[in-house]
């Protein structure tokens, strides 16, 4: 994974309910704690080049405003945020973020 900056301020999230669902369910995590780990200051992000045949996707690095640290895989669509997958951080991530942060 290669270290980028998002190109533009995040303002607006485009929701499939089929990745809604899933998050909740394998990951017990809710669209808003996706989205406040966007608007924090302290987050990472990087271009997953593994996955990105088809569309480039990124992977965010950050913390929710009670604290949760997520990793959060997406893509960008007209210069909306598209999640596709949410979860507490693994331990590796963990290290990543806060040599980051």
């Amino acid at each position: 994974m290669t270290k980028r900056k998002l190109p533009f301020k995040v303002v607006e999230f485009v929701w499939d309910d089929g990745n809604k669902l899933k998050n909740w369910l394998k990951h017990n995590v809710e669209t808003d704690e996706c989205e406040q780990v966007f608007l924090q200051e302290k987050i990472t992000t990087y271009v997953d080049e593994k996955h990105s045949s088809a569309e480039q996707r990124w992977l965010v690095l950050g913390v929710t405003d009670k604290g949760r640290k997520l990793s959060i895989f997406f893509t960008i669509r007209n210069k909306k945020i598209r999640i596709i997958s949410a979860r507490d951080m693994s331990k590796k991530e963990k290290i990543m973020y806060e040599k980051q942060n």
